[in-house]
């Protein structure tokens, strides 16, 4: 037997995983946009933290110098960026986060075969409480939350976020664009609310519905928080 011979190799094994990134999109003057961000950390000091973010730099005409400048003004404030789109690949350099392209579409290498089409879950429906620390994606369309949303839990939706119980962590609806989407929960004492991009934070709301039955919808582009009648 030849003790020389290599062992089989094993095979690296590779699994496909889907996050909620936030997309900047700035805007000029640069400095001002960021001065918003700095708000949106001074009021919620950890809603970055561990949140993948991509760089959306269609709607500007920078030099390679300056989105190098402007990636490291971002990352300054303790926000990792996962990757960069709407720019030339020739201004990506190495020592920047990579191109992305393609969102959310996937393309397939062969027809499927035909099979009968099963109804889409539209809806995610909890009947336990959403405890501090976790999070729950779905954006296939609205959640419903039996229980209440403790303080540092997230819930993010495509659709409306309904909460029977009281909601103090972070709520996010309509995060595929639907600004019909609402929040709705028993007793109002948020970290954060958010529908279609638009937020308020805790010091934002009235302060005469903290721990009242209200509902978050938007007016144009403006957030309205009212009693739930």
């Amino acid at each position: 037997m030849d003790s020389s011979a290599e062992p089989p190799r094993q095979l690296m094994r590779l699994r496909g995983r889907s996050y909620v990134a936030f997309v900047f999109s700035p805007v000029v003057p640069i400095i001002g946009w960021l001065k918003e961000i700095d708000a949106t950390i001074a009021r919620s000091p950890g809603f970055f933290v561990g949140k993948p973010v991509v760089l959306d730099l269609s709607a500007l005409d920078l030099s390679q110098s300056a989105i190098t400048h402007l990636i490291k003004s971002v990352e300054q404030r303790q926000i990792r960026i996962l990757g960069i789109e709407g720019v030339d690949a020739a201004l990506i350099g190495e020592d920047m986060p990579p191109l992305l392209t393609g969102g959310r579409h996937c393309y397939l290498p062969h027809a499927p075969e035909k099979r009968e089409a099963k109804p889409q879950k539209t809806s995610l429906l909890l009947d336990t409480p959403v405890r501090s620390g976790q999070s729950v994606n779905f954006i296939e369309g609205d959640v419903t939350v039996l229980g209440s949303v403790g303080s540092g839990a997230e819930i993010v939706a495509g659709g409306s976020i309904h909460v029977y119980g009281a909601l103090r962590g972070r709520a996010m609806a309509g995060v595929n664009g639907n600004g019909s989407a609402r929040i709705y929960c028993q007793k109002i004492e948020a970290e954060l609310i958010a529908i279609d991009g638009y937020y308020q934070t805790a010091d934002e709301i009235d302060v005469d519905l903290r721990g009242k039955p209200a509902q978050a919808w938007l007016d144009g582009k403006i957030m309205r928080v009212t009693p739930l009648n």
